[in-house]
């Protein structure tokens, strides 16, 4: 039995069908907004901060391993509905907020842990949503392209873990925008399309990031993205960034020609 924490966008959709498919016992905790799991019999819509029927549900079902996958919205904590379990935790998860929104899902999983819960990849089931080492388009990165890479990881290092920036813009000589709470759309839309700027998308984990459950994804809308922003080349971290519509994206980064690699 395999406990299913999902939230929004497509990735919780892809992990569900695969779990279907293989036959696996499971069930969702539904976190979404307007409870987009009512249709499933296995789903339960639940609030974040009824932790004691979150942990009773788990404990009922004898499971011992859970996923987390797709947007949480974080909530408005002073709107939140607490049982006497949510209570006890929530100065935890305060304190974790103030830290990024990727502390509050370590906390979590902490919480979890604790009550003798495992959290696992939320690729687990799913490892072909993810790339190996190389290049996927015709376009290769240059030379010139790889440094711009490495220093662009070398920034993404340097900042904190439990931050939400999974992702930046850099050309050779500077950082030209970070990933913000609203997102890789949104970083991408604020960029200007002008001729040879040499801009490359980077996105992907940061040293110390838990990957359990926020693994950095892209898809065919980012492609998209990249495209009306002037983007040249896109790098991810193999094995560990989720790319949805595989096929379609590099389809579309090779018409467009925009290199696609996978560090």
């Amino acid at each position: 039995m395999i406990g299913l924490f999902l939230g929004e966008n497509e990735l919780p959709i892809k992990i569900l069908n695969k779990i279907k498919k293989k036959n696996i016992k499971y069930f969702i905790i539904d976190l979404t907004k307007n409870n987009k799991f009512k249709k499933d019999k296995n789903s339960f819509f639940v609030s974040i901060g009824k932790f004691g029927k979150i942990l009773d549900l788990i404990h009922s079902k004898k499971c011992k391993k859970v996923i987390f996958a797709g947007n949480i919205i974080k909530p408005t904590i002073s709107k939140l509905k607490l049982d006497i379990k949510g209570i006890y935790y929530i100065p935890r998860i305060l304190k974790a907020s103030k830290l990024g929104d990727a502390a509050i899902l370590k906390e979590l999983i902490k919480i979890l842990a604790e009550n003798k819960i495992k959290v696992i990849k939320l690729n687990s089931f799913n490892p072909e949503l993810t790339l190996k080492k190389g290049c996927y388009t015709n376009i290769k990165p240059s030379f010139s392209d790889k440094n711009i890479i490495k220093k662009g990881i070398n920034f993404l290092n340097k900042i904190n873990a439990h931050n939400h920036t999974q992702a930046l813009v850099i050309n050779e000589s500077k950082v030209i925008s970070l990933e913000k709470k609203s997102g890789t759309k949104h970083m991408l839309k604020l960029i200007k399309k002008t001729k040879n700027k040499n801009y490359i998308l980077i996105k992907m984990p940061k040293k110390k990031q838990d990957l359990r459950a926020d693994l950095p994804t892209i898809g065919i809308d980012t492609l998209k993205d990249c495209k009306k922003s002037g983007i040249k080349g896109i790098a991810i971290k193999a094995n560990q960034n989720i790319i949805l519509n595989k096929l379609e994206s590099i389809k579309f980064a090779n018409s467009n020609k925009i290199f696609l690699v996978a560090i």
